[in-house]
């Protein structure tokens, strides 16, 4: 299989790290959506990240469709979602949080990044800083508590990177005394082999 995107994209990273954790073979291909554009255009015309090209050449677009995907092909103990219902439904609460997070980081490193300053609306930016950390706020709730020992799943997975993702492009935003638990499991994740190996670009 084929991974497609930079890994300073969070939802780039987190499909990789998955795979690595599930113990999938795939190739990397690092291509951007901004500087490669053509070159990504030739295999996923959307040019959107992450891409997943599968071993039969099917191309899947969206970080959870392709975990979804993913999840159906590995064997039971290398699966990263429970089975358990309660337990399931705890996770995926967990990994909307995250991905909330993410959602509204991307926004305001957009906004800031690309559009003019003169053209930037601060009551917009105020507005989703404040449900980017309405997001956290809860994540660190769910995350307390829980135990931080044995093997990382998808909602460890996700949280840590989202955590990481925010942490390097808005370091005054969420700052880590405010989120003991996130900040200790962004760190434990971050020392494990496969966070290691797939670091933030």
């Amino acid at each position: 299989m084929r991974l497609i995107g930079m890994l300073d994209s969070p939802y780039v990273r987190r499909v990789a790290i998955s795979m690595k954790t599930m113990g999938l073979a795939f190739a990397h291909e690092p291509l951007s959506v901004f500087r490669d554009f053509d070159a990504f255009g030739a295999i996923n015309p959307i040019v959107k990240a992450p891409t997943l090209v599968t071993d039969d050449g099917t191309v899947l677009i969206d970080s959870t469709l392709i975990l979804d995907y993913l999840e159906r092909i590995v064997p039971a103990e290398r699966r990263l979602l429970p089975d358990d219902p309660a337990a399931f439904l705890a996770s995926q609460r967990a990994i909307g949080l995250a991905l909330a997070a993410c959602e509204k980081t991307v926004q305001i490193v957009y906004e800031t990044n690309l559009r003019p300053a003169e053209k930037q609306h601060q009551p917009w930016l105020d507005r989703v800083q404040g449900q980017l950390l309405a997001a956290y706020d809860l994540l660190e709730t769910a995350c307390a508590g829980v135990a931080s020992t044995g093997r990382l799943m998808q909602a460890d997975i996700t949280a840590a990177v989202a955590w990481r993702f925010t942490g390097s492009k808005l370091p005054d935003v969420a700052p880590p005394a405010r989120y003991p638990a996130l900040a200790a499991l962004s760190a434990r994740a971050e020392a494990t082999a496969e966070f290691a190996a797939l670091p933030l670009d």
